[in-house]
């Protein structure tokens, strides 16, 4: 009964992916399309040499080879390692970044991987600009937030000194409350006055 079922486990595999698999996969899609295109672009040039060269155009009889240009298993692991740390949101903007150069500079076929790898490390070098800007504006904001709470607690505990309820000796001096009741620490001396 489990072969029944067997239908879905494509889609279980592909749901338990993660992220950087998935931009990894999407980078790495990209670039064998754009090696297909440089190498298809690359014999169209060469089939527009030759006829021109030779003044005969035998590209009718010449049947389109397989790709034969592939990156080297090492360069790709790098590029697959330089893809997975690409954050997913700035994975569409590397593939416009990649075709736009594409476009510019028609590189040859060995050069593709090259301007791929160029493009990666730029976006890395802008994720990592971005993050220092994001860190930046916690640490601004975190301390406008201490400076404003600072504000309202030194805005809660104010000191009065002229409309103090403690009554100090100054006070009844300056009151003229001699015969006021003191209460303090030091007990109250009078004079007396016909002894």
């Amino acid at each position: 009964m489990a072969s029944w079922f067997r239908w879905n486990e494509p889609y279980l595999r592909q749901a338990q992916r993660s992220p950087a698999d998935m931009v990894t996969d999407t980078l790495m899609l990209e670039l064998r399309w754009q090696l297909k295109e440089a190498e298809r672009l690359q014999r169209e040039r060469d089939n527009e040499y030759r006829r021109i060269k030779t003044g005969v155009d035998y590209s009718w009889l010449v049947s389109s080879p397989k790709n034969s240009y592939d990156i080297t298993p090492g360069e790709r692991l790098e590029l697959e390692d330089v893809c997975s740390k690409i954050h997913p949101s700035f994975c569409g903007a590397v593939i416009l970044r990649f075709r736009q150069l594409v476009t510019e500079y028609e590189p040859e076929v060995h050069e593709v991987s090259q301007l791929f790898r160029s493009v990666l490390l730029e976006a890395l070098d802008k994720m990592k600009d971005e993050e220092e800007a994001k860190k930046l504006s916690r640490q601004w904001n975190n301390k406008r937030a201490m400076s404003l709470s600072l504000m309202t607690f030194k805005s809660r505990v104010r000191i009065y000194p002229f409309g103090s309820d403690i009554k100090t000796v100054s006070e009844d001096v300056e009151r003229g409350m001699e015969h006021s009741r003191r209460v303090w620490s030091m007990p109250e001396f009078r004079h007396k006055k016909g002894v």
